[in-house]
């Protein structure tokens, strides 16, 4: 195998810029056009993201002049390419030359073409045309002394996260006799003598469509794993283009925050650089929250490398029901806070506002009012202010907490029918213990539970539905040396076949946890659970649950922090404790409300050494960017009221280009990026808000 050199963004600062698209315009408008982004501080574009069919009008006969002139004058003018290789959409005549390439939905209907993605991620005959524009892209541009990174295709799974065409059916079969090897293996592990769906052939196996009832969970599983798959296997055939022909050029598609449809653990382990596109909703006052928990993926999925956040809307989108436009000084504040997060840029979609086509109401950097427009005004003096920041590039994040992120339990956890309760959400599930810790002043990391460090001092594990051998025993080390963990209801319940675990749930699970469950007590709709108060609490403060109890038995040795009242389940353990090791772990059989889960985690933290905010905040968010010799300290007001910080001693203000002392003044929806020698020890900065003070 060919070992190739360490590849990275081929940029000396961090990145400012966005997706443009110059075939929508005249080479007039292009003059424009670079003018502009020198005044705004752009120094890199991605392009040309949709242009195959411009590029290759006619099979096999390539037109890059226009191309050509628009990366040579960008080059000109100091700006960089991220250059995509414009494989996100056929043109019309390969689909209509193979019209195989369409994808099919689960009723097995094939989807027509006219908009974008319109192909199945299958198809050796996309396949094939995909790879030799590659390679036509990368023989004509890779040695441009403008191409700074590979951008391969867009936003994979968007639109054809999964087909279920003939030609997917096949490569599922393939994919299943690979996992599986014998059909007597994959009928074990399907569990098909259930309702005399045993198989003597692959061929007789096709993808879970549309049927007459609740499908074999365990079809449905793999389908899943199988998807994403394929999806995988087609970016990784770019790569390997790529990397034969310009192996030194770093490689990255976009991701699309914390997506469901593909596992973004094994497509960042294949390429170069992560980035991500991020938008979150204008309309939702605390839509920072679950922003801080993706970047926390993105800059975990490579173990704390600084990632690139390549999309962000400058102020409205267009495609949810209601686009709301970003308020002044909420793009600035979104674009920092990801950079605080471990970027080491700020991109948006796109450059200039388009004129026609599905994303003409879409934002841009430019608007349709050109120099006048307030995006433009504000996108300019971002720019001006990210090349302040030029020293945060190549730092890390700083976390003592993680959360564990799993697709398979997320996609086994999520099956459209025969669970004990459709309620018990993985992604809100999710969102909440990782707003809790957010609420409680902490910057948390995202973890595989399969590779647990001592880097931590807690884990959270919101659900892990399933559990194998090789995760249960790094759980097992990771407290066993000390570390705290807390996992939540409905986990360790089956394997990774679907089959739950002998003797129920928890597992391989039940010596860590110090717990059995007997039975799953969902919550109807409407109505709530309550919890006895934990140790120390205030006694009329009991817990809350919603959606989610469950029939536990602890063992002898585990602590019962809390006990369900009321109900069938009065009395019963509802929170339990066991000490393992030089550790702890927790277990949680309900779904608690989120100012209950920032009680139970305000004592867990404890518990660990951690410091917590006196008072739970979702408004002023803290986080640490070093070197470990200089901190660079990011003080974010997403409120609406001003926010008075303590400051560390020798602090400047990057961006205010002050020396600060004792206290810094953050208005709403402000920020400060303090720089400041490194903090090894624990205190912590007050931060007061009308007549509140709250830890951070």
């Amino acid at each position: 195998m060919t070992t190739f050199p360490p590849r990275t963004l081929r940029l000396d600062a961090l990145a400012y810029g966005g997706d443009y698209n110059p075939d929508q315009w005249s080479e007039e408008t292009w003059k424009e056009d670079v003018r502009l982004m020198q005044q705004a501080g752009v120094n890199l574009v991605s392009l040309p993201v949709f242009s195959w069919p411009l590029i290759e009008k006619t099979p096999g006969t390539y037109e890059f002049g226009w191309l050509d002139r628009v990366i040579d004058l960008l080059w000109a003018h100091g700006i960089k390419i991220d250059l995509a290789t414009a494989t996100a959409t056929p043109p019309a005549w390969l689909v209509r030359q193979h019209p195989d390439v369409l994808p099919h939905n689960a009723d097995g209907t094939r989807l027509e073409f006219g908009s974008r993605q319109a192909y199945c991620p299958s198809s050796l005959t996309f396949r094939e045309h995909a790879l030799r524009l590659t390679e036509a892209m990368a023989n004509r541009y890779g040695d441009h002394p403008a191409l700074a990174l590979w951008h391969i295709s867009n936003e994979y799974g968007d639109h054809v996260p999964r087909c279920w065409c003939p030609i997917s059916a096949e490569h599922f079969r393939r994919w299943l006799e690979r996992r599986y090897g014998t059909i007597d293996a994959l009928n074990t592990a399907w569990g098909t003598s259930c309702w005399g769906q045993n198989y003597t052939d692959y061929s007789q196996i096709e993808p879970p469509r549309t049927s007459m009832g609740p499908i074999n969970p365990t079809q449905q599983l793999d389908f899943e794993r199988f998807s994403s798959d394929a999806l995988l296997e087609l970016f990784q055939a770019e790569i390997d283009v790529l990397r034969r022909v310009t192996p030194d050029i770093a490689v990255t598609t976009n991701f699309m925050s914390l997506f469901k449809e593909l596992n973004y653990w094994d497509f960042a382990a294949a390429e170069d650089l992560v980035t991500d596109d991020a938008y979150p909703d204008p309309a939702d006052p605390y839509a920072h929250v679950p922003a801080a928990l993706n970047y926390g993926l993105m800059r975990s999925l490579k173990g704390g490398q600084p990632w690139l956040l390549l999309e962000q809307a400058p102020s409205a989108v267009s495609w949810r029901d209601v686009n709301v436009p970003k308020a002044p000084g909420r793009m600035r504040l979104d674009s920092l806070q990801a950079i605080a997060h471990g970027s080491d840029g700020a991109m948006f979609f796109q450059w200039r506002q388009a004129k026609f086509g599905p994303e003409k109401y879409h934002s841009a950097m430019l608007g349709h009012r050109g120099e006048n427009s307030r995006s433009y005004q504000e996108t300019s003096a971002l720019g001006a202010e990210i090349k302040k920041l030029g020293a945060i590039r190549g730092t890390r994040v700083t976390a003592r907490t993680a959360v564990v992120v799993d697709w398979d339990s997320w996609w086994g956890s999520a099956a459209p029918d025969s669970l004990p309760s459709q309620r018990l959400d993985w992604l809100a599930q999710t969102r909440a213990w990782h707003g809790a810790l957010y609420a409680l002043g902490h910057t948390v990391d995202v973890v595989k539970a399969a590779d647990l460090t001592a880097a931590y001092d807690l884990i959270v594990v919101p659900n892990l539905y399933i559990v194998d051998d090789d995760q249960a025993q790094s759980l097992t080390t990771f407290v066993e040396n000390g570390g705290h963990l807390i996992v939540g209801p409905f986990s360790a319940v089956v394997d990774p076949t679907e089959k739950v675990h002998t003797g129920g749930a928890p597992g391989p699970l039940r010596n860590l946890l110090g717990v059995e469950v007997d039975e799953w007590w969902p919550v109807p709709d409407g109505q709530e659970r309550t919890i006895t108060p934990l140790p120390g609490a205030d006694k009329s403060t009991p817990l809350t649950a919603t959606i989610w109890t469950e029939w536990i038995d602890p063992t002898a040795d585990a602590d019962v922090i809390a006990r369900y009242e009321g109900g069938v389940l009065a009395g019963r353990a509802a929170i339990v404790r066991n000490h393992h090791g030089n550790g702890a772990a927790w277990y949680v059989s309900a779904a608690l409300t989120d100012d209950s889960l920032e009680e139970l985690l305000r004592l867990v933290l404890e518990e660990a050494g951690l410091p917590t905010r006196p008072t739970s905040n979702r408004r002023v968010e803290i986080v640490t960017r070093t070197d470990g010799t200089t901190d660079y300290t990011f003080v974010l007001n997403h409120g609406t009221t001003a926010a008075t910080v303590s400051v560390p001693t020798g602090a400047h203000d990057l961006l205010a280009g002050t020396d600060v002392t004792e206290h810094i003044e953050v208005p709403s929806l402000g920020a400060a990026v303090l720089r400041h020698p490194a903090r090894y020890d624990q205190d912590l900065l007050t931060v007061t808000i009308p007549s509140k003070n709250i830890e951070v």
